[in-house]
C-alpha cells in the first residue's frame, strides 16, 4: 500500500481493482489478428494474418466532448464508451478501412472502480459492434484536474484497407447520389449548444418529455452514436462506392463536401429521410434557424455513401438487410455549395 501516494489523492489499490474488473470486457473484443492481453506496455496486432497484399493503415482519434456533462448529470456511464469508439471507427470507415484495434484513455479525478468498469464496458460493446479488438488503454487518476465523479474519455483506432480499394473521393462525379443512413440521435457533436439550449429553456435533463414518449431528456440525449462499420463495409464490398462521409461536427455543410472535387456541390432534398424529434425540439426550444440546424447537427443522418445512381437501390437493400434505415437524400452537382431543398 503506497500511503504517501494515497495521501496525495491517488489510490493505487483502486487502479488494480479496475484492471481486474475490465479484463472480461477487454477479452470479449478479441478478433483474428489480435495478440496478447491487457497488462503489456503496448497493444499488439498481427497484420500478416489478414492476407492483404498492399495494406494501407488508416488511423483516427477522437473523444466524446461535452456530452459527458449529461452522463454526469444522469449518473449514467455505460454508453459514453460506445460513443468514443463510434467517433473513431466511423471516421476511418470513411476511407474504406476496416477498424482492427482500439485503445482508450480515461482520465478521472478519483478512481471509482465501478464507474470506470461501466465506461470500459461501453468501450468493449462499441468494439464488438465495430469488430475491432480493444488491445490496450490507460486509466489516469488525476486529483485536482477533475471534480469528484467526473472524467474525460478519448479513443484511438487503426484500420486497414487494400491500397487499390482506398476510398478517397477521386471517383466522385456530378450525378452521383447520396445514400443517407439514419442516425440514432444527436450522436456526439453539438452538445455545447444542446446544453445551452436546455439551460436557457429552463429544462432539466431528468425531465420527462411528452414528445419523446415520456422518456427523460437526458436518456434521449445519451443515446449512443451509431456504429456503421459492418454494414457500410458490406456495401463497399458489393458496390462501387465513390465516397463516404461521417456526419459529425459541422453537420451537412462541413462533412459531405469533404469527398467532393473543386467545382462540385450538393443538392439535398429535405423530406427524403426522417428528421428525428430530438432535432425538432432543440430547434424549437433554442430558436435555432432551421437552415443553421443542418450546419450543426446530423439531423437524422449519421453517414452518407456516395455512388452511381444505378447502384443506389442495391446499397439501400444491403443496408436494410443489416437493419438500417437508408434512402437517397440528394445528389452531387457541378455547382459548388450545399443546397438544401
Amino acid at each position: 500500500m503506497a500511503k504517501s501516494y494515497e495521501n496525495a489523492g491517488v489510490n493505487l489499490e483502486a487502479g488494480y481493482e479496475v484492471v481486474s474488473r475490465i479484463k472480461k470486457h477487454v477479452s470479449s473484443t478479441a478478433r483474428p489478428g489480435s495478440m496478447g492481453g491487457i497488462g503489456s506496455f503496448g497493444g499488439m496486432f498481427d497484420l500478416a494474418s489478414l492476407g492483404i497484399r498492399e495494406p494501407v493503415l488508416v488511423s483516427g482519434t477522437d473523444g466524446v466532448g461535452t456530452k459527458l456533462k449529461i452522463a454526469f448529470a444522469m449518473d449514467k456511464h455505460d454508453t459514453v464508451g460506445i460513443d468514443a469508439v463510434a467517433m473513431c471507427v466511423n471516421d476511418v470507415l470513411a476511407q474504406g478501412a476496416e477498424p482492427l484495434i482500439f485503445l482508450d484513455y480515461v482520465a478521472v479525478g478519483h478512481n471509482i472502480p465501478a464507474q470506470v468498469e461501466a465506461i470500459v464496458a461501453g468501450v468493449a460493446e462499441g468494439c464488438r459492434q465495430a469488430g475491432c479488438a480493444l488491445v490496450g488503454g490507460e486509466t489516469a487518476e488525476m486529483p485536482g484536474m477533475y471534480s469528484d465523479g467526473e472524467y474525460d474519455i478519448a479513443g484511438y483506432t487503426t484500420g486497414v484497407v487494400e491500397k487499390s480499394k482506398l476510398i478517397d473521393g477521386s471517383k466522385v462525379k456530378a450525378g452521383d447520389v447520396l445514400v443517407g443512413i439514419a442516425s440514432s440521435g444527436v450522436h456526439s457533436n453539438g452538445f455545447s449548444l444542446v446544453r445551452k439550449i436546455v439551460a436557457d429553456a429552463g429544462l432539466d435533463f431528468k425531465n420527462e418529455i411528452p414528445e419523446f414518449g415520456g422518456r427523460r431528456l437526458g436518456d434521449v440525449l445519451l443515446t449512443p452514436t451509431r456504429i456503421y462499420v459492418k454494414q457500410v463495409l458490406d456495401v463497399i464490398r458489393q458496390c462501387d462506392v465513390h465516397g463516404v462521409a461521417h456526419i459529425t461536427g459541422g453537420g451537412f455543410d462541413e462533412n459531405i463536401p469533404r469527398v467532393l472535387h473543386k467545382g462540385q456541390g450538393l443538392e439535398i432534398r429535405e423530406g427524403s429521410w426522417e428528421i428525428l424529434p430530438v432535432f425538432r425540439m432543440l430547434e424549437k426550444w433554442g430558436g435555432v434557424p432551421h437552415r443553421e440546424m443542418f450546419n450543426i447537427f446530423n439531423m437524422g443522418i449519421g453517414m452518407v455513401v456516395v455512388l452511381d445512381a444505378s447502384e443506389a437501390d442495391k446499397a439501400i437493400e444491403i443496408l436494410a438487410s443489416h437493419g438500417e434505415k437508408a434512402s437517397v437524400i440528394g445528389r452531387v452537382t457541378d455547382s459548388e455549395g450545399v443546397n438544401i431543398i
